[in-house]
């Protein structure tokens, strides 16, 4: 992922070094679980354990350049470690194939990224919570089809995101669960060189699970899984960014991104409070489901095992934790600072003379006996009298004959109590975050 869109922390994790550390972490892992099976010497593993060190840049460079004599990397770090290490190096890979170091070293990257992305969530989460228990009350226009529908408040709007968000969560939480798993089987994962033991050894040291079954690779349903999750998320990102892009619109302008000292919004016109910030997530959600797409490609391998996921994975594991790292933390900031203007809310709901309490005289004819069909018909009538003449609503339900006969103009008037559509926002608010207040 480019530099513009990468933390530090998360993209560290994809570093050449931390690469080369995972997987000497799994060889000499495995070297364990090789002594204690009675498989390898004692000496070798202590020597191993001694001399295999760390990886500095300047290794990873000598690592890089026997791979371009041999061909292939795992064997390229082999070859390397063998220099380093010396003759007890011969114990290292014993009975394994590449694919046991690649698909446990990779499930540990993506384990570990997996933890700073739930880490994010949390912030995020966190934000929403208290935007949402901030505006609770803050009357605010619901829209269908982006016409003014009923009144919601605007931390309605955030406790439906946050529900959601939970939701992402648990996602996560469960592709944790399903990629951290790794093998140490062998070529086509008959444990024909290696016992079973050797593999649980590894796992348990390592912090992952022994897959149940597995070919030359881990199956990749799994790594299909993880990527959705994480496209899945960045879709919910999206969803709440392309909101607050049009509660950003001048016509709207309910709430803003934050526009900090010494932003400029265009080059050309000075005027301009751009939503680049959500601009940006909408965009960066894209890339997401692309990955997830492509994680699905490599689903179907040949046989035991291809290679055809490999090229593919070197691009979408870093770069998509890479991402959602980066617009959760976006995303988290924009929640803190935005700005959200009550006033322009309610001078919104009342851009259209109260024809939004339309249902609730629909339903209080319906409730004193008039035939739901005829009912609407009364209601509007009166309502298109706004769009068609300007004519005020109350003032046009006023001077409806049919519809005095069944409400009083008391009766009517009560119709338009603001607090109508908000009376049950502390059940919302107990049911989504498990208290009103």
């Amino acid at each position: 992922m480019i530099p513009r869109y990468s933390r530090q922390e998360m993209s560290s994790l994809w570093s050449d070094e931390a690469r080369y550390r995972r997987w000497r972490d799994v060889e000499l892992a495995a070297l364990e679980g090789m002594v204690e099976a009675g498989l390898a010497p004692k000496e070798a593993l202590a020597d191993c354990l001694q001399r295999a060190g760390d990886f500095t840049t300047a290794d990873a460079a000598k690592i890089e350049e026997i791979e371009r004599t041999t061909k292939h990397d795992v064997i390229a770090f082999l070859t390397f470690m063998e220099e380093r290490v010396g003759p007890s190096a011969r114990w290292l890979h014993l009975g394994m194939t590449s694919s046991d170091v690649l698909d446990t070293s990779l499930a540990l990257t993506l384990r570990d990224a997996l933890d700073l992305i739930l880490k994010d969530l949390e912030r995020v989460m966190a934000a929403v919570e208290k935007r949402a228990f901030e505006h609770k009350h803050t009357l605010q226009m619901g829209r269908s089809h982006g016409i003014h529908a009923e009144p919601i408040t605007f931390g309605h709007k955030l406790a439906i995101w946050y529900d959601e968000l939970r939701r992402g969560r648990t996602r996560l939480q469960h592709a944790r669960d399903t990629i951290a798993v790794g093998k140490i089987s062998g070529a086509v994962g008959t444990f024909a060189h290696l016992p079973p033991a050797v593999e649980e050894h590894v796992c348990r040291k390592l912090g992952l699970k022994p897959a149940p079954a597995s070919s030359q690779v881990v199956q990749r349903d799994r790594h299909a899984e993880f990527f959705t999750a994480l496209a899945l998320l960045g879709s919910s990102i999206e969803k709440f960014a392309v909101e607050i892009r049009h509660l950003q619109r001048t016509e709207v302008r309910e709430a803003e991104e934050p526009f900090t000292a010494g932003q400029k919004g265009s080059s050309a016109m000075p005027h301009k409070r751009n939503p680049i910030l959500s601009e940006n997530l909408t965009g960066l959600a894209r890339l997401l489901r692309g990955y997830a797409v492509s994680a699905m490609e490599d689903v179907a391998l040949w046989h035991e095992r291809d290679i055809s996921h490999s090229s593919v994975e070197r691009v979408i594991g870093p770069d998509a934790t890479i991402l959602m790292d980066f617009m959760l933390i976006r995303f988290a900031r924009l929640m803190e600072d935005l700005r959200v203007y009550p006033e322009q809310m309610k001078k919104n709901l009342e851009l259209l003379g109260g024809v939004v309490n339309s249902q609730r005289l629909l339903l209080e004819l319906a409730r004193k006996g008039m035939d739901r069909q005829a009912a609407y018909v009364i209601v509007q009538r009166n309502a298109m009298k706004l769009y068609e003449e300007g004519t005020d609503f109350r003032k046009a339900l006023l001077s409806d004959a049919d519809l005095l006969k069944m409400m009083t103009p008391e009766e009517i008037s009560d119709c338009f109590s603001p607090g109508y559509h908000t009376r049950h926002m502390d059940d919302v608010f107990r049911r989504v975050f498990g208290r009103s207040e």
